[in-house]
């Protein structure tokens, strides 16, 4: 399968990455060479430096050979032209990143497959949903779904409060009370080596869970409540929350916000674009001010708000803010981070949550161009570890297999199976069977052997 990316930046390389571990013909384009050289040297994919709306560029890299062509790039004219030229030049299908979620209405979906562009993404609307999830699970600062929302993989850092502090893994068995079987189960842990320096394992026997751990669990839905008791937290609804920043994400989650009936204060530093937002949304406060402010965050009553969500341009000053927030005692922070490296700094600073919307947008668009059996695929913060889903097949090599058969040591381990809409917590003696579902946890150096195995 040949896929042609259009775009070096962190969205092209994340999915170069992804893709890399399953394909072998991926070409990535830009014409920025220092990205190139570096992706060349990093990934096992083919970096040609050229304009991606050229049409003779296109032509030299054999689009009209190409199973789909991705533009990413941060220009949104530009990702939808090259797809359009891509389309008309013969490549079977397109995909374009996208700024304006108007594209995504139902009315202007024939206009767009009219230009030749088979499907679109917006970081904007992606980051909007993520944050509205994250708002709904007071606990977690990591929320993703698989099949449907028969089994989920949650992650949080583990506080004083939390009842497993001190315990190994061997000692807990992860069940409803009086139940027997599990409804959820560590299944990594990403923890600080004293250093500055993050590693990430999988939960053996002996693992003794640590004060400040971020622990990823797989859960079915009804264990959800049951990790909340765990953690040794309640369940909480963020009644008032403070949205800063109002570009296309701030905008979109006041809004999926207000729907679900939060009380929303919107606040933008620009005046103009306040006062246009003031009339464009008259169920919302809009302040103007600087969120950094923390004499305007007590006047805008911020020790009566919940959450604060900064979605500015500025990865700085959405950090900032937050530690603003938090000093006045807003319990749940989320910030839009730009920066990959940023990412880890919501464990040492005491924000809850950071976001990275290129991160989001290339998982998305991995699963759009799945191969094979690769039906899901979320990343594990800024490290390589990644968690996928599977669907077996009854030629498959993992069809009929235990658990046990599983072997790939401390480096990946089968987290959970959704069978017939039923979600598994999978014990070693568990036999896979053609039609499930199987979501799988990898270190990055595992992963081409895992994905054989479900082949």
């Amino acid at each position: 399968m040949k896929i042609i990316i259009g775009g070096a930046g962190e969205v092209g390389f994340h999915l170069a990455k992804l893709l890399s571990n399953e394909m072998n013909d991926i070409v990535i384009m830009d014409t920025d060479k220092d990205k190139l050289f570096m992706i060349e040297n990093s990934l096992d994919v083919m970096a040609f430096r050229g304009d991606i709306t050229s049409f003779k560029a296109l032509k030299e890299i054999k689009i009209e050979e190409a199973d789909m062509f991705i533009s990413v790039t941060h220009l949104q004219n530009t990702n939808l032209t090259a797809a359009s030229i891509a389309k008309s030049l013969g490549a079977k299908r397109t995909l374009a990143r996208i700024s304006n979620t108007e594209f995504l209405d139902t009315e202007n979906q024939f206009w767009i497959q009219d230009m030749g562009v088979d499907a679109l993404i917006s970081a904007e609307k992606l980051a909007a949903t993520e944050i509205y999830s994250l708002v709904q699970q007071s606990a977690f600062n990591t929320m993703h779904q698989f099949t449907s929302g028969h089994l989920f993989l949650v992650g949080t850092v583990l506080d004083k409060d939390c009842k497993i502090l001190g315990k190994r893994f061997k000692e807990l068995y992860f069940s409803t009370k009086g139940g027997d079987e599990m409804i959820f189960k560590p299944i990594a842990i990403i923890r600080n080596n004293n250093r500055g320096e993050y590693f990430t394992t999988i939960p053996q026997a002996d693992t003794e869970f640590q004060l400040d751990d971020q622990v990823y669990f797989i859960v079915k839905k009804e264990g959800i409540e049951e990790i909340y008791k765990v953690l040794g937290k309640k369940k909480e609804y963020y009644k008032n929350i403070i949205v800063l920043g109002g570009g296309s994400i701030g905008v979109k989650t006041s809004k999926i916000l207000k729907e679900n009936r939060h009380n929303i204060k919107l606040i933008e530093l620009d005046r103009n674009r306040a006062f246009d937002l003031a009339d464009e949304m008259n169920n919302i406060l809009v302040i103007n001010g600087d969120g950094r402010d923390g004499d305007l965050l007590i006047e805008e009553g911020i020790s009566d708000s919940e959450a604060f969500i900064a979605v500015t341009g500025s990865s700085e000053t959405n950090i900032m803010a937050c530690l603003m927030a938090k000093s006045k005692g807003v319990k749940k922070t989320i910030a839009l981070v730009e920066n990959i490296d940023y990412i880890h700094l919501s464990q040492e600073v005491g924000i809850n949550a950071f976001i990275n919307k290129k991160l989001l947008t290339a998982d998305t668009i991995f699963r759009y161009i799945r191969q094979g059996d690769v039906v899901d695929v979320t990343g594990i913060s800024d490290l390589d570890a990644e968690v996928l889903e599977f669907k077996v097949k009854e030629n498959s090599n993992a069809a009929y297999k235990k658990i046990s058969d599983f072997k790939f040591g401390n480096d990946a381990t089968v987290a959970g199976v959704v069978r017939r809409r039923e979600g598994i917590i999978p014990e070693e003696d568990f036999v896979i069977e053609p039609h499930d579902n199987v979501v799988v946890f990898s270190q990055p150096n595992v992963i081409n052997k895992v994905t054989a195995f479900f082949k």
